[in-house]
């Protein structure tokens, strides 16, 4: 804990490149991740919604729910590769 404390009380001129790395690396994965969950959440409730209305239609609302899914988490997955590259390579 007393490790922590007196981190606090460094400079922002002090604080090296690794911190603003790890900063970046956090703030990409974390405004990455937004927007698919947000599209992710949108897409199941249209989906239960349309399978209430139409209930013999499960099939292909679901299968197209899916796509729409693995297509919504494949643009969070790029914002994870981002930070992990802003984190360890860059």
């Amino acid at each position: 804990m007393e490790a922590l404390l007196s981190l606090a009380n460094i400079p922002l001129a002090q604080v090296g490149e690794d911190a603003a790395r790890l900063l970046g690396a956090g703030l990409a994965i974390g405004l990455g991740l937004i927007g698919p969950g947000i599209g992710i959440g949108i897409l199941g409730a249209a989906a239960m919604t349309a399978i209430g209305r139409n209930p013999e239609a499960t099939g292909n609302i679901q299968t197209n729910m899916i796509l729409g899914i693995a297509f919504a988490e494949a643009l969070g997955i790029y914002g994870l590769v981002v930070a992990i590259m802003i984190g360890f390579i860059f």
